[in-house]
């Protein structure tokens, strides 16, 4: 293993604007094409922009200006943030990628909407860093991040997240198994496998040969070498082509973070860290006290370091005005950050960081 000192890392953010008209008539089209209505992967809310990418961005700007670039994956669309940061200079530390440029070779599998097939083609985007931090448009750092918190200086990848047994190893699994295949019966079918995270994560695992534990990951920003995904996937094109003819997420699928965390262990390049945490939010789900109880909590913990917030656009608006206000102060805006003053301290007591790279 090459050692990973002083090489550079970039970062890769997936991101959709589902309220754009033409991303709706793509989407509607495809599934009149498949006649599916618009549930599971196809659902709205995997699509909407409540203008989290601009909190990703900024985060990653403050927090981590050791990261080269930050690549932004998107079809056909140009997030604001990403012209106002041109506008501003910033447009060598902010790339566009485009759909095509990705699925170069495996056009016939577009448009796609299919997250998990998206991130399994990050690895060819062109002049990415040979290690990178891939992240949803909805994960913030909200904290200083050390290149060390990320990888090794002898190549290898952090990982964050905890072991688990395969559900087919637990009583618990292999009861659930029997009732579907019950269930299954007496219908008169075989039921297709749960679209659920724990079935993505496990099936991600035993393609790494991992089939009595799996390391489950949490919802933080994700560490690839690529030379590692990029020689899975030529010795397992079929696997790769798999992935990438469901235009929507759907179940039987893996997820490449997963793939890739799984060979980085068994080819003993990964080390494991359980002192950053992570805040997740569910506007959603989580009633609003649970919410306003995590965001202090979060203030007082040091060890927080990063924010998923899920499906912010579903938000009651007094919860998701308490969020964005929270973002505001913790991370603060791009306005903020191109201001000559820098944005606002990320947590009380905490002086604010300097603003290394600032044209």
């Amino acid at each position: 293993m090459t050692s990973g000192a002083g090489a550079p890392v970039d970062a890769v953010i997936a991101w959709v604007d589902g309220n754009d008209p033409a991303h709706r008539a793509r989407l509607e089209a495809c599934l009149r094409a498949l006649g599916q209505p618009p549930r599971g992967g196809a659902a709205p809310t995997r699509f909407d922009d409540a203008g989290e990418i601009e909190y990703c961005i900024v985060s990653l700007l403050r927090f981590a200006p050791w990261i080269r670039r930050i690549h932004v994956v998107t079809a056909g669309q140009v997030p604001p943030v990403l012209a106002r940061l041109r506008a501003a200079g910033w447009g060598d530390r902010v790339r566009l990628v485009d759909h095509a440029e990705i699925f170069a070779g495996y056009e016939r599998f577009l448009p796609t909407f299919n997250s998990r097939a998206i991130c399994s083609l990050l690895w060819r985007i062109d002049g990415l860093a040979g290690r990178f931090l891939y992240l949803n448009d909805d994960f913030m750092l909200l904290r200083p991040l050390a290149r060390a918190d990320c990888f090794g200086d002898d190549g290898t990848v952090v990982l964050r997240g905890a072991w688990r047994p395969q559900s087919s190893r637990t009583l618990a699994g292999k009861a659930r198994a029997a009732l579907r295949r019950l269930r299954g019966a007496i219908g008169g079918r075989d039921l297709p496998p749960r679209d659920s995270e724990r079935n993505a994560q496990e099936l991600s695992a035993r393609l790494a040969g991992f089939d009595d534990r799996y390391f489950r990951l949490g919802h933080t920003p994700y560490a690839f070498r690529r030379a590692t995904m990029q020689a899975f996937f030529e010795a397992h094109p079929g696997w790769l082509e798999r992935d990438l003819e469901y235009p929507f997420r759907r179940a039987g699928q893996f997820r490449a973070e997963c793939v890739s965390a799984h060979l980085e262990i068994a080819q003993g390049h990964a080390t494991f860290d359980r002192r950053l945490r992570l805040v997740q939010l569910k506007p959603a789900e989580q009633a609003a006290w649970r919410l306003r109880r995590k965001l202090r909590d979060a203030d007082r913990d040091a060890r927080a370091a990063f924010a998923c917030v899920q499906s912010l656009d579903m938000a009651p608006a007094a919860v998701r005005a308490d969020i964005v206000a929270w973002l505001r102060r913790r991370i603060g805006t791009l306005d903020q950050w191109l201001a000559p003053a820098p944005p606002p301290a990320g947590s009380p007591g905490e002086p604010a960081p300097g603003q290394p790279g600032r044209p």
